[in-house]
Parts: structure tokens; C-alpha cells; sequence
């Protein structure tokens, strides 16, 4: 049985290596058409970037899920009024959704789309429906391959001392009957 658990063990930790161990890929591109914004804020991170575009919310997120396809991806939706805690301490957001792969990489994507006429988005004479800014928050493979390991070993351990326990439950019940 023990040789079972040790098996398992290296399966699952093998797994979790295997998945965390790439490096994380590059800033992710931006949508077809989208043109790149070169205000300040937007280009004071080299994790942040702006970008102007006639694509709606769902497209938008769609093509970043496209980018970021390698692994499956969890798609969180966050209030909009977040994002001057998860892009940048004055953005205006009509929208702000977060793309993970858990324990690997994140890209948060925020979207402006303007409600009233003075908010219309103009930029060298185009009307652009919204205004994007992504974020993107890579991690350190070296740190993750870490993090996973402890993560699969405290796992097995846990598991191993609950197992014990409901032996010795088992064995306390069985006894108590005869």
C-alpha cells in the first residue's frame, strides 16, 4: 500500500511540474485593430498596455482566452470599480475580468466604454467603441515549481494522517461491536 502512495505521489507531483514549469510566455497581443494608446499612464509599466478598439467585451475577451489557449483558462469577473486596485489607482472602467491559469500567469483585462457623448473615445480622428488596458502578471517558474510541490506533498500528507484517523475510527467501531 505504501508503495501505491509513493506512486501516486510522483504521478501527481510529476503533473504538477509538468505544468508549472514552463516559463511564462510573452506579453499577450492585442486584438486585430486594436491601436495601441501612447498616453502616459498607459505606457508607464511595461506589464500595462492600453489599446483603442471597435471590438465589444465579448470579443475582446475572447481573443486574450485565444492567446492564452496553452492550458485551460479560468475566467473571473471582478467590479469594475476594482480596477484602480488591479490596473492602475485612476482607471475608468465599464468592465474588469481577470483570465488565470492558476499558480502561473494572469492578464487582466479592463474595458472603458463610454456612456455619455463627452466620454466618446476619438483618436487621431477615429470613434473607437471602447478603450482596453491590460495587465498582465507573469510569475517565476522557479518560485511556482516550488510552491506546487509543497502544494502536492502538504496534500499528501494531509491525506495520509486522515487516512490513518478513519483506520483507527474503523478499528474503534469494530472493536466496540464485538
Amino acid at each position: 500500500m505504501k508503495n501505491v502512495f509513493y506512486i501516486l505521489f510522483f504521478l501527481v507531483a510529476s503533473a504538477a511540474v509538468w505544468y508549472v514549469y514552463p516559463e511564462s510566455p510573452n506579453f499577450p497581443n492585442p486584438p486585430q485593430g486594436a491601436v495601441q494608446s501612447f498616453e502616459p499612464a498607459d505606457i508607464e509599466s511595461p506589464l500595462r498596455r492600453a489599446y483603442f478598439t471597435l471590438l465589444t467585451r465579448e470579443e475582446v475577451i475572447s481573443h486574450y482566452q485565444k492567446e492564452l489557449d496553452y492550458f485551460p483558462v479560468i475566467r473571473l469577473n471582478y467590479p469594475p470599480e476594482d480596477a484602480q486596485i488591479y490596473i492602475r489607482d485612476q482607471a475608468r472602467s465599464w468592465y474588469l475580468e481577470e483570465l488565470v491559469h492558476p499558480m502561473r500567469e494572469s492578464v487582466f483585462v479592463s474595458g472603458f466604454i463610454p456612456q455619455k457623448a463627452q466620454d466618446e473615445i476619438w483618436h487621431e480622428g477615429v470613434n473607437y467603441y471602447q478603450k482596453i488596458t491590460i495587465k498582465y502578471i507573469p510569475s517565476a517558474s522557479g518560485a511556482r515549481v516550488v510552491v506546487a510541490i509543497a502544494a502536492v506533498l502538504a496534500s499528501f500528507v494531509l491525506a495520509s494522517l486522515v487516512a490513518g484517523a478513519l483506520v483507527d475510527l474503523a478499528n474503534v467501531i469494530y472493536n466496540n461491536r464485538t
